[in-house]
């Protein structure tokens, strides 16, 4: 995979970064996302697929980018197909943070050092390349506005953007609630993106012990509800019994507050 492309999580991360306050929005759901992300851009580079509710590792072979083939190797190692919710609930240890100085790094976003309450350091990051942000939102907006199926990419990053929470960040106020509304009905246009998207809104409603069967024996259905455990700092708080999901490198700042 070239990185002339940016990734899928990338794109969900630029478009959380708020450029006045350079904090990201929706934190406590932003790093389930990040983790679907990982899935759906695995999917695409024909890593894995789904199975079901559960995802399966079809090409073992790395695809050149660190932190997705630190993914695919875990999911290799699990043996076995992993349900969605087991995967992106597990513990994050630092994904966003991972993301936040990987943009960094490649001049995309600018960190700038602080304080709060004039005593406890922060870093704030700031978008560098706002046209490459404007690009990934002007796709989102086509989609919406023509409601003409968007590619593959768009509509994934729709769902996930969707998933998270990140509709009224995109759309604010009473006049964006339709395009709020459409932004959710992309989710039906890229089969991996939705189901990673609904399995991200399950994790966050604590739907994840056990999976459910559908009539006929069908894949269960999934709930589109929920809101995510955080801590004080605004941090996902990883959830019990879960596979690790190991990425501890590019933490040496703070998260995003």
């Amino acid at each position: 995979m070239g990185r002339s492309r940016r990734t899928i999580p990338e794109e969900l991360l630029l478009l959380a970064l708020d450029p006045t306050t350079g904090t990201t929005a929706q934190p406590q759901s932003l790093d389930l996302g990040l983790a679907g992300a990982q899935l759906v851009e695995l999917a695409l580079a024909g890593r894995i697929a789904p199975d079901g509710d559960r995802i399966a590792v079809v090409l073992p072979r790395p695809t050149g980018d660190p932190t997705l083939d630190s993914a695919l190797e875990l999911l290799r190692r699990r043996g076995s197909p992993v349900r969605a919710v087991h995967w992106i609930g597990g513990p994050r240890l630092g994904l966003r943070q991972t993301y936040l100085s990987h943009l960094e790094r490649c001049g995309m976003v600018h960190a700038v050092e602080g304080q709060m309450c004039g005593v406890l350091p922060t870093t704030r990051y700031q978008a560098t390349e706002t046209a490459i942000s404007r690009e990934i939102k002007n796709r989102l907006d086509s989609a919406i506005r023509t409601g003409v199926p968007p590619d593959p990419r768009t509509a994934a990053l729709a769902a996930l953007a969707h998933a998270v929470g990140l509709g009224k960040h995109l759309y604010p106020g009473n006049e964006g609630r339709s395009s709020r509304s459409r932004l959710r009905d992309l989710i039906r246009h890229d089969p991996m993106g939705g189901l990673v998207a609904h399995a991200v809104m399950d994790v966050q409603n604590g739907v994840a012990a056990q999976p459910r069967r559908a009539p006929g024996g069908a894949p269960p259905p999934v709930s589109t509800r929920g809101t995510a455990r955080a801590t004080a700092t605004g941090t996902a708080m990883p959830s019990r019994g879960m596979p690790e999901q190991a990425l501890r490198g590019g933490m040496a700042r703070a998260g995003a507050r």
